[in-house]
């Protein structure tokens, strides 16, 4: 997939999403939901890696398993790969649906934190 449509179809995953925007992290294109919550990141060649892929957050137990289910699609990322995040590669041809679950998983998983970390009101 060429990377200026593996980014079109990510944005409008990722933003299609309530309170979800958009800004460049780190030279990236990346996606946050309130308080500064990411929960996307697209990486072309990140440091040379030679990988077109979104990052994106996961409930434990998820990032080995997918990684175990299949390797060449999935990977640990640097940085935030010990947080549980998973690396998966938009450039091996799979079905984009399995891309849109994993952005709706990673989305929820960062509302869900926003939600539990609010203060209640005085």
């Amino acid at each position: 997939m060429d990377p200026s449509e593996a980014l079109a179809k990510a944005r409008a995953s990722c933003l299609a999403h309530e309170r979800a925007y958009e800004k460049l992290s780190h030279g990236s294109p990346c996606f946050f939901i309130e308080k500064g919550r990411q929960f996307a990141a697209f990486l072309d060649d990140h440091h040379g890696d030679g990988r077109l892929a979104l990052w994106l957050p996961a409930a434990p137990g998820v990032q080995e398993a997918l990684i175990q289910e299949d390797p060449a699609v999935y990977f640990r990322p640097p940085y935030v790969g010990p947080s549980g995040w998973i690396g998966r590669r938009l450039d091996r041809g799979l079905p984009w649906d399995t891309v849109d679950d994993l952005i709706a998983e990673a989305y929820e998983l960062m509302a869900a934190k926003s939600r539990t970390n609010r203060r209640p009101k005085a």
